[in-house]
């Protein structure tokens, strides 16, 4: 099965924002950016259409045609628990360097670490196999695409983040 995920456009936030589950508005840009996405979409059948229900992911599937999409929770970005919307350089928190140093398993404070993260992406992965689709749509978040990568053994768990897909981008694996 080939699965296609779409990070969501720009989000309306200062940079360095640490915006996570918030759900949070697009960017000004939103219209030149989703344009630019429809259009690097390919001119396939896609048997499903899934979305994050973050307004920033539903909002780009409608723009670019994908009404009815399927909403799943576990296609959400980290949850960044109590430093959602606060610039990471701000975040005044004596946990945040034993984060940085083991995101992958360190839990952030009321939030989850990437490895709880990548659980239940995996899962929506597992569950998705399950099905008998060829070509599959997803429209989602950095983290989630990070994830995708891992699932796909495109990259190790601790090299999720290099390279991340931009706004607006598109990663296609095989599942």
């Amino acid at each position: 099965m080939k699965v296609y995920l779409i990070r969501h456009t720009s989000p309306y936030v200062p940079k360095g924002t640490c915006y996570g589950q918030t759900d949070v508005p697009v960017a000004s840009t939103f219209r030149e950016e989703a344009a630019a996405t429809l259009a690097a979409i390919p001119d396939i059948k896609f048997d499903m259409v899934y979305s994050s229900p973050l307004t920033r992911a539903r909002l780009l599937a409608d723009y670019c045609g994908y009404h009815a999409t399927r909403l799943d929770n576990r296609l959400k970005e980290l949850n960044f628990g109590r430093w959602e919307m606060q610039l990471f350089d701000r975040i005044d928190d004596e946990y945040i360097q034993n984060w940085y140093d083991n995101f992958v398993d360190a839990p952030i404070p009321g939030g989850e670490s990437f490895r709880e993260m990548y659980n239940r992406v995996a899962n929506f992965f597992d569950e998705l196999k399950t099905r008998d689709f060829e070509n599959v749509l997803i429209f989602a978040h950095g983290g989630v695409l990070a994830c995708a990568r891992v699932y796909a053994g495109l990259c190790d768990i601790r090299h999720a983040f290099e390279n991340l897909i931009p706004f607006g981008g598109m990663l296609t694996i095989e599942i």
